[in-house]
């Protein structure tokens, strides 16, 4: 993969330029070479590097100012500076200028190996980021769109107080509802958005990967480690990273990531000092990370060194109202992706769309606005769906329910109607109060914050409804 990359090396010093040569190219890089910064700038328009580097100290125009000139004209290539002295005002003034790193000579082939794959990485990074601006701008557009939902309302006032602080805030919600969504529209109305956006999914790798994947690893540091690797962190270094599904994270590593919370520092696995980073940190979850502090399984102090601002995404049957313009959001971009022309839904599909409870939230119906673009025929999927619609049943027939009221109508008998009030009044308070449990995981505190009553009084309610032992 190295050989496709091409590496500029500018030196002066035609003995240090032949050594550059020779190591960069037994990197497996393709090397070209300048003997100074007017030279260099003569080659860039007709070799196009993919990396540079770039001695400070040059005859004519000096390092520096090639530095200027050449981010000038290729911003996005990577420039690696070099020096025998290292003053601290040039490497300051180097790296204001858009330096991606700077070795003092003599160094390691090593030292140079891992500056080229930081440089790269970070290119790469960069790149990724230029690509999905676009539609991360788009979509954090649609997402102030979907609908005048109180609740939706309530995120992107949020979104918008905090986008522009380094505060961490932790996203909160059912899985599909579109938690990254909102990580990725903190970023894009960050000061940060012009740098790296680096996401981990904590659930994806057990705690062995996960950890060198977060902090990196030094060369020797287990069975298999060859050369020194760069952990997230230190690429989302002045970016943000996204710790996604954070509560699947092991204790042992949990520990790891407060100390990166507090002092901006970490160590690579295998080394003997800190790095320091400063990477702002969104996390997601769709757990009760109440009930995992209280079971053990999630520290503590990590838990309220996240949950500094949370944001609450709702399920999608909590804001119906959002489903037409999210179908007509996900038409228009899947008739565009796959160039098909299925531009509206039947009265019929959307009449089921409404009814439809979508445990998969947001996601589910994307997939099946996907899937109905892709095949072309929206009436294939509706028995899917119709399967496990909600019957449109009236609030008096869900409520008056004979039997449970205790009510025989057939025998004749008078009726106690201050009696039956009652009962349905309790009928109807356990009932709303078991939907709200179950709506938020059995979460009681967010659960009494909801029903706008106390959680001593909604653990009374409870116990008097039958339902305290209920999970």
């Amino acid at each position: 993969m190295a050989e496709r990359f091409r590496v500029l090396v500018i030196d002066d010093d035609p003995g240090i330029r032949e050594l550059l040569e020779a190591q960069v190219s037994r990197l497996g890089y393709r090397v070209l070479s300048a003997p100074d910064g007017e030279r260099a700038l003569e080659m860039l328009e007709e070799s196009r590097p993919d990396l540079v580097t770039l001695d400070v100290i040059l005859p004519g125009m000096g390092g520096l100012d090639t530095l200027r000139q050449i981010k000038q004209r290729l911003p996005e290539v990577p420039v690696v500076m070099l020096s025998g002295h290292g003053q601290a005002p040039v490497i300051v003034e180097a790296m204001r200028l858009g330096a991606s790193d700077f070795l003092r000579k003599p160094f390691e082939v090593e030292e140079l190996e891992l500056a080229f794959q930081k440089a790269l990485e970070n290119r790469a990074l960069q790149e990724e980021v230029d690509h999905l601006r676009g539609r991360v701008r788009s979509e954090s557009e649609a997402l102030m769109l979907f609908g005048d939902n109180p609740k939706m309302v309530e995120v992107r006032e949020i979104i918008e107080q905090v986008a522009d602080t380094d505060i961490t805030v932790l996203i909160r919600g059912p899985s599909g509802t579109g938690k990254e969504l909102v990580a990725r529209g903190l970023y894009q109305l960050s000061g940060r958005h012009n740098r790296p956006f680096v996401k981990v999914n904590c659930a994806a790798l057990p705690s062995e990967l996960l950890e060198s994947e977060l902090f990196g690893y030094e060369k020797g540091a287990f069975t298999g480690a060859q050369k020194r690797k760069l952990g997230k962190f230190e690429y989302a270094d002045g970016g943000t990273i996204f710790l996604d599904e954070i509560s699947e994270m092991h204790p042992g590593l949990q520990a790891k990531l407060l100390q990166v919370l507090q002092d901006g520092e970490f160590s690579r696995l295998g080394s003997e000092g800190d790095v320091r980073v400063d990477t702002r940190i969104l996390a997601a979850t769709n757990r009760n990370l109440e009930e995992a502090v209280q079971q053990g399984t999630f520290r503590e102090d990590l838990y309220y060194r996240l949950n500094v601002v949370t944001i609450h995404v709702p399920a999608l049957r909590e804001r119906i109202d959002a489903v037409p313009l999210l179908v007509e959001h996900f038409l228009e971009k899947y008739n565009h992706q796959y160039r098909k022309k299925l531009t509206q839904l039947s009265a019929e599909t959307m009449d089921t769309f409404m009814q439809y409870h979508w445990p998969g939230n947001v996601r589910e119906l994307e997939n099946m606005v996907k899937r109905m673009v892709v095949l072309g025929n929206e009436h294939a999927m509706l028995p899917e769906l119709a399967a496990e619609k909600r019957e449109p049943v009236s609030a008096e027939e869900e409520l008056l329910d004979m039997g449970a009221l205790g009510v025989d109508l057939a025998n004749g008998e008078g009726i106690d109607l201050k009696a039956i009030s009652k009962r349905a009044a309790q009928i109807a308070e356990k009932r709303v109060i078991e939907k709200v449990l179950g709506e938020t995981r059995w979460n009681r505190k967010e659960a009494a914050e909801r029903l706008q009553i106390s959680y001593k009084a909604l653990l009374y309610k409870m116990k008097e409804n039958g339902l305290s032992e209920r999970r």
